[in-house]
This record gives C-alpha cells, sequence and structure tokens, in this order.
C-alpha cells in the first residue's frame, strides 16, 4: 500500500476461484451419482475440496483485510454493494419458492383434489415445532444485533458472549428442524404439497447452516483480534445475512406452516 497511489484493492492472481469451480462440480456430479448409482466417494472428494477451497480463500480475505491493509474505505463501500446485491439475488431465490406454493395452493388443481393441502396430505402443526423454531430465530436476531452493538463499543467480551449464543440458536434451529423432517407425515415425494415443503424449508435450513458457518468464523476472529469499532466489515455481512435468513423463516412459517395447513 506505501506504493500504491489509490485507495483500491487491485486483487492478486488467485487459484481459489478455479478450484472452487472445480470442486463444486465435482460435488453436484457426485450429488446426482450418489441419487442415481448409490456411489459416495465423487461427492466426498468434491465435498472436502470446497471445504478446502473455503478456509484459504476466507484465510487470504481475513489476510488482506486485517493484517494488509487492502480494506480501505472504498473498498468496504464496494464489498457491502456486493453484500447488498447477493442478498437481493438471494431474496429473488427464494422468490420462485414462494411463487410455485402460491402458484399450487390458491388455485388446486382437480388432481390434488380441488382444495389445499391436498387429499392424503397430513401437514405439521404450526404451533409446535415450527412455532418453537420460530421464536428460536427471533432470539438469535436479537443476540446477532447485540454482538453487533458490542463490537461498536468496544465490548469484546459481550461480543464473543453474543455471537456463541448465537451460533448455539442456529445450531439448535438445526436440529430441530432435521427432527421435524425426520418425523413429518409427508416426504418430498408426496406430490406438490412434498415438493414445495421440503424444497422451501430445506434450502432455508441450508441457508441457517451456511449463516451459522460464517457466524463462527467471525467468533474466531472476534476471539483474534480481527475485528475493530470502525472496521469489522466481516462481521457486519454475517449480521445482514443472518437477519435475511430469519424474514425468510418468518415468510415460510406464515405462508406454509400457518396459512398453507
Amino acid at each position: 500500500m506505501a506504493h500504491q497511489a489509490h485507495a483500491y484493492h487491485m486483487v492478486d492472481p488467485s487459484p481459489w476461484p478455479l478450484t472452487g469451480a472445480v470442486s463444486a462440480l465435482l460435488m453436484t456430479s457426485g450429488l446426482a451419482i450418489w441419487f442415481h448409482f448409490h456411489s459416495t466417494p465423487l461427492m466426498a472428494l468434491g465435498t472436502i475440496l470446497t471445504l478446502l477451497t473455503m478456509y484459504q480463500w476466507w484465510r487470504d480475505v481475513v489476510r488482506e483485510g486485517t493484517f494488509q491493509g487492502h480494506h480501505t474505505p472504498p473498498v468496504q463501500k464496494g464489498l457491502r454493494y456486493g453484500m447488498v446485491l447477493f442478498i437481493t439475488s438471494e431474496v429473488f431465490f427464494f422468490l420462485g419458492f414462494f411463487w410455485a406454493f402460491y402458484h399450487s395452493s390458491l388455485a388446486p388443481t382437480p388432481e390434488l383434489g380441488g382444495y389445499w393441502p391436498p387429499s392424503g396430505v397430513t401437514p405439521l402443526d404450526p404451533f409446535e415445532v415450527p412455532l418453537l423454531n420460530t421464536a428460536v430465530l427471533l432470539a438469535s436476531g436479537v443476540t446477532v444485533t447485540w454482538a453487533h452493538h458490542s463490537i461498536m463499543e468496544g465490548e469484546r467480551k459481550q461480543a464473543i458472549q453474543a455471537l456463541a449464543l448465537t451460533i448455539i440458536l442456529g445450531l439448535y434451529f438445526t436440529a430441530l428442524q432435521a427432527m421435524e423432517y425426520y418425523e413429518a407425515p409427508f416426504t418430498i415425494a408426496d406430490g406438490v404439497y412434498g415438493a414445495t415443503f421440503f424444497v422451501a424449508t430445506g434450502f432455508h435450513g441450508l441457508h441457517v447452516i451456511i449463516g451459522s458457518s460464517f457466524l463462527a468464523i467471525c467468533f474466531l476472529r472476534q476471539v483474534l483480534h480481527h475485528f475493530t469499532l470502525d472496521h469489522h466489515f466481516g462481521f457486519e455481512a454475517a449480521a445482514w445475512y443472518w437477519h435475511f435468513v430469519d424474514v425468510v423463516w418468518l415468510f415460510l412459517y406464515v405462508s406454509i406452516y400457518w396459512w398453507g395447513s
């Protein structure tokens, strides 16, 4: 940066986009092979390579932002715009699932018996595990906001405690949803109801796992003194993502669990 006449970050050549693309191809191809031929080695190889790529790429970004000083205010502004656009793309991703659900449920075809839920499907009680999951995610939104304010006020120990609580709540949500899937009286093969339910809630569950991983990295970085009062966008991005996951769940709960049942 001492010899740089501008405040922008010219990224060094990196192998991780290539290894990420190759490992994603191996993982998805391996998933298809597992579905059809019950063979797991290719999927396992792709998963291991993806995890290694994630670790090394994240490590490089942390080095650039924390130790090398490349994340100047203009660069941070660009990162913020990038995160906003990414979350916007995620909104439209889930919009497709809601569109499929409402397309099927607002005007059920004769094949579905003309009403919703379709004949033969016993929906889950929205006031049991789904309501508990809603409370868990709302509580995690409070704790992640507590962590954010603690970082901004220099309360390092409080930030660590709040982040740990948020991660625990995220893992608890995932465990509850796994139990719900295991005990559900219908499957993804049960027509359009099963397909829309499991695809929408399943992708949300995947986002919870990704968000929990994102927050776990932030927890480690906070322990290692990476965040300062005015330089902690890595955490802010994770918090924005987590709030997005919270809001999507509220729409899922009201639409699919409560109204749709």
